[in-house]
């Protein structure tokens, strides 16, 4: 097991530097201009427009700037006179300190990724790891309260419709996993805030938390009704997800002989059903894992944005409207991190559920 996790791990090193690679391509192909932004300046002088571009770092090719990005810039400057300055180029080798107050201002993209320094946002001037982190805990409870329900709900849902098979429950629980699979969670999520928030009052209709005197959210406990409907609108495709599948895959084990051999000695339903065939479902469960936390950072974008939730995913919306481009890079290697691991455990949970499985 252990040789097949490194192994696994050394094999995902180029999938995370291409993904790297085509993201970054992606933000410096999109249209406008961070300056104009950061500025408010549409018509400002070509000349002031440079010397911007050159300050923060995007004024130089593509390569360049990603490698910048990646492993800082250092390595690409010399002084071979020794005057201070890089020879070629018209950054300084030390930091410039324009306010005179003795510390060096940090351009956004100058740290380098491999560092663990994601540079500074250009927008907000504060480091993107500080960013991320502060969000960061948000937008995690929201995805483990959206798992373990769709986890808790689908998994005994697909369960019973396959023992019901064509059965009332088994036809309700098909048709309402197709509803829910087809309806968009934002325009659910609005609905739900309309009945439940504006019309009957009894929920919450954004944000996380109300913060207390010292501007800190209350326990988990405390304020889980603004927890309620995010986790629902968030679950439901899931839900409908985990049903679909379970119910096949334990269709199928329904017609295995050592579910008849059980039947047989006079076990109860309940044993049979839960114990014997459940376990032996969950290989679909085990597959899911990997995708569904990918979706759960995706989807994360939309929920946090309808519910005003302070997340990672609300911070991805505004920055890329901002064309903050190191905060929404900064996001996309978290949640490709999250991804790629999100699959290695799907491979570790077949060795856990089916001792039979061998990974060699």
């Amino acid at each position: 097991m252990i040789k097949y996790i490194i192994r696994r791990l050394i094999q995902s090193i180029p999938i995370f530097f291409g993904i790297t690679i085509l993201s970054y391509l992606l933000l410096w192909l999109a249209p406008g201009s961070v300056i104009e932004r950061l500025y408010f300046a549409p018509n400002i002088k070509a000349e002031t427009r440079a010397k911007l571009a050159a300050q923060l770092g995007i004024d130089d090719p593509f390569h360049i700037q990603y490698l910048r990005w990646l492993a800082g810039d250092d390595w690409l400057r010399w002084d071979s006179d020794g005057d201070g300055v890089a020879d070629g180029a018209f950054e300084p080798l030390v930091a410039l300190d324009e306010d005179g107050d003795g510390i060096p201002e940090p351009r956004g993209d100058n740290y380098g990724i491999l560092r663990g320094d994601f540079g500074i946002s250009f927008i907000k001037k504060q480091p993107v790891m500080e960013i991320i982190m502060a969000n960061l805990p948000a937008t995690l409870e929201l995805g483990m309260a959206t798992i373990l329900t769709s986890m808790v709900i689908g998994i005994p849902v697909g369960v019973l419709s396959a023992v019901t098979r064509g059965r009332r429950f088994d036809n309700t629980a098909r048709v309402m996993s197709v509803i829910f699979d087809a309806i968009p969670n934002f325009w659910l999520g609005y609905i739900l805030i309309f009945i439940f928030g504006s019309w009957l009052g009894i929920l919450p209709i954004g944000g996380r938390c109300t913060p207390n005197l010292y501007g800190v959210c209350p326990s988990l406990f405390q304020r889980i009704n603004y927890l309620l409907l995010p986790t629902v609108v968030f679950a439901a495709g899931f839900v409908a997800l985990y049903s679909r599948y379970v119910r096949t895959s334990t269709l199928e084990v329904l017609n295995e002989d050592y579910i008849r051999t059980a039947r047989a000695k006079g076990l109860s339903p309940q044993a049979v059903n839960f114990r014997h065939a459940m376990r032996n479902a969950m290989i679909p469960v085990a597959t899911l894992l990997g995708p569904i936390i990918t979706n759960v950072w995706a989807g994360a974008l939309v929920i946090e944005t309808v519910f005003a939730w302070p997340g990672v995913g609300r911070i991805a919306f505004t920055s890329a409207i901002q064309q903050d481009h190191p905060v929404v890079m900064g996001i996309v290697i978290i949640a490709s991190l999250g991804t790629i691991l999100g699959f290695l455990l799907s491979d570790i949970l077949y060795v856990l559920i089916d001792p039979r499985i061998r990974l060699n």
